[in-house]
């Protein structure tokens, strides 16, 4: 009941991670020339599916925290146009990088949320202004699971001529996405979760029509256009997607992704999105009935993939769920966090309301 923090590991897993270690012992160094390489894009075509996007426009990073920083650094944080807008329910990683911007003479704006769960849009839209020049948003907020209007703050930011960045950690592979759609900038995320595809296999999406312009200061030899000629000095950049990598790969990661992204684009999110409606739906009514307040959104065009119940103890009460073998997580200032997949039976749901019931009130 954990798939928003780690999804279930598919059973072609096992197959992928076992090709990469016949790989590198039967073909060595070849293994570099035989796909290894390119990896970072052929895997992130299999992202690009998911989210809308074209053939070669993703590429494969270790985590999304690289991802944004490699956006950050793309843009001039001196000049007039130094402001930074981003939401106050963004993940702390985002964060981090953003007020560290500060240094380079950015002025982040963090919009609050007023509950700490939810983020209305007029604020997020009047924050956005002539003087922004990057905003950044969390899809589907990683606390609450409330769907933000990614497609409202776009618009909003390509009027005043800022850019923005989507992170779709908690929505890629349980909401549908569309980053050509929505026209989005930049999009970042992470396989750990929804795409069940494990650590260490963070995404990054930017404009095709963007390539020419953003020139990443995070950098590294694999964005060379000719990396294997070695050359010393500024960074001549790679005409394509691969100007937005920088050192070497983490190849075992790509292949133990792969298998969760395949089965997702087996299935298709509208499909999944489906299920997880009607089941996250069933939890509240289970919630409701059994007297355990639920934090999360009831209208299910705001509510993402997670359910949250707020318990006394909660932290104690997740622990006990642990031991009994029901896997959910607890946040503070939120509840306990309740996620079902599309692998997800509706015994499973009752079980965890009974269980969580019978651990909070034992009497």
């Amino acid at each position: 009941m954990i798939s928003h923090s780690l999804g279930a590991m598919p059973k072609r897993t096992e197959e992928s991670m076992r090709e990469f270690t016949d790989m590198w012992a039967t073909r060595g160094i070849r293994a570099w020339e035989e796909g290894w390489w390119d990896m970072p894009v052929t895997t992130g075509d299999l992202i690009g599916s998911i989210i809308g996007a074209g053939q070669g426009e993703v590429v494969m990073q270790q985590n999304v925290s690289i991802c944004q920083w490699i956006v950050a650094s793309c843009f001039d944080w001196n000049g007039k146009r130094n402001k930074l807008v981003t939401d106050g329910l963004n993940f702390p990683s985002n964060d981090y990088i953003y007020h560290g911007l500060k240094r380079q003479g950015a002025d982040v704006v963090q919009v609050p949320s007023p509950d700490g769960m939810t983020m209305p849009l007029e604020p997020m839209l009047a924050a956005i202004d002539e003087r922004t020049q990057l905003v950044s948003v969390s899809h589907v907020a990683f606390r609450s699971s409330y769907v933000q209007d990614l497609a409202a703050i776009t618009k909003r930011a390509h009027e005043v001529g800022a850019k923005i960045i989507g992170d779709l950690y908690q929505s890629a592979g349980i909401l549908p996405v569309d980053v050509r759609a929505l026209n989005l900038d930049f999009a970042t995320g992470g396989s750990v979760k929804w795409l069940c595809g494990g650590p260490g296999a963070g995404y990054l999406y930017v404009r095709r029509d963007l390539w020419p312009e953003m020139n990443p200061m995070a950098t590294g030899w694999m964005a060379h256009r000719e990396p294997f000629q070695f050359e010393g000095g500024p960074i001549n950049w790679a005409p394509d997607a691969f100007k937005f990598l920088n050192g070497t790969p983490n190849v075992p990661a790509m292949y133990s992704a792969s298998g969760g992204y395949e089965i997702v684009n087996e299935i298709g999110v509208p499909a999944i999105r489906e299920k997880s409606i009607r089941q996250t739906q069933r939890l509240i009514e289970l919630a409701d009935e059994a007297g355990i307040p639920v934090r999360t959104c009831r209208d299910p065009k705001q509510r993402g993939g997670v359910v949250i119940v707020d318990v006394p103890n909660g932290k104690q009460v997740t622990a006990e769920l642990a031991r009994r073998e029901v896997l959910v997580d607890y946040r503070p200032q939120a509840g306990i966090r309740i996620a079902p997949h599309f692998y997800t039976s509706d015994e499973e749901l009752d079980h965890t309301i009974q269980q969580i019931r019978k651990i909070a009130w034992p009497k």
